[in-house]
């Protein structure tokens, strides 16, 4: 589509790709701010022995905007090259290391791997939240202080998290295209280590708060085991206003497992919920944000 509302979609992780396969319906130009804090598995590996920012959230976003993720090449960029001493890593996070250490820049390393899948960033582009090499830190209730992505995800009662360092800035146009966007979406994820993880960039906080585009928080259709565990959706929420972020409107599918709880934001519930249970359907997803954006799809899309 070249016409329909400019979309900016805010996250990490898996949930983040599937609100990209939504936003692909009914949007004219989408931007995807990925959060770059991972410092597991192949990202982790990747991190640590090339100074970058973490590549595998972003790779999984290129693959869903693009549409290619059920494809030969999508299925490329996931393969991970069992029983070689490249074992466990994807080969579209490879893709991204390898332009980012011959180029010297991350984020043209990864507009370049959107023009080899195929996208026209005049229209679909996927950036970082920062190029610049970022951890994250956890507060839990009771005065810990949790080092890392990984080991908050696996913490329970957090309840403010910052970047490592503070400070760092968004690339460049970052601000300016959540200034002009119609809609912001942010989620579906993990509230603390992909959502916040993500929105706490300094410069890019302070966009969306000021921006007149309407916002929508996604919610999980469920508490985590433990970075979320005991959440309903009033909590999911009042994380996000700790942290600065309040959204116009929250999607909650009806099928969730949560409590709705006393929520302190208009709640819009729909049916969101794909075959598995555990994640949500794109297709539905992108009906109900084309509907908050007062857009239809177009007929081959309904």
């Amino acid at each position: 589509m070249t016409s329909g509302p400019s979309v900016v979609a805010i996250g990490g992780g898996r949930g983040l790709s599937v609100t990209l396969q939504a936003a692909r319906s009914y949007a004219g130009r989408v931007t995807a701010v990925v959060a770059t804090a991972d410092d597991s598995g192949s990202t982790g590996r990747l991190r640590t022995a090339m100074d970058l920012p973490a590549p595998g959230d972003v790779r999984r976003c290129l693959t869903a905007l693009a549409g290619v993720a059920p494809d030969l090449l999508g299925q490329a960029f996931e393969y991970r090259f069992p029983g070689t001493d490249l074992e466990g890593h994807a080969l579209g996070n490879l893709i991204v290391a390898g332009l980012a250490a011959t180029s010297g820049d991350f984020v043209a390393a990864v507009d370049e791997t959107a023009r080899l899948l195929g996208m026209d960033p005049a229209f679909r582009r996927v950036l970082p939240a920062t190029a610049e090499q970022v951890g994250l830190r956890a507060t839990t209730a009771d005065g810990r202080e949790i080092v890392g992505q990984y080991a908050i995800s696996k913490t329970a009662g957090i309840r403010r998290v910052r970047l490592d360092p503070e400070g760092v800035k968004a690339p460049d146009g970052l601000a300016a295209a959540i200034s002009a966007a119609d809609q912001v979406v942010l989620g579906p994820g993990s509230i603390y280590t992909s959502v916040l993880a993500a929105v706490l960039v300094e410069d890019l906080l302070h966009a969306l708060r000021s921006t007149p585009a309407q916002t929508v928080y996604v919610c999980n259709l469920g508490a985590e085991s433990r970075e979320s565990e005991g959440y309903d959706v009033a909590a999911h929420i009042d994380a996000l206003h700790a942290h600065g972020v309040e959204p116009d409107v929250t999607l909650l599918s009806e099928g969730a497992r949560l409590p709705l709880g006393d929520a302190a934001t208009e709640v819009v519930m729909t049916d969101l919920g794909g075959g598995d249970g555990e994640t949500h359907d794109s297709a539905k997803l992108g009906a109900a944000l084309a509907a908050l954006a007062g857009t239809p799809r177009p007929a081959d899309q309904r």
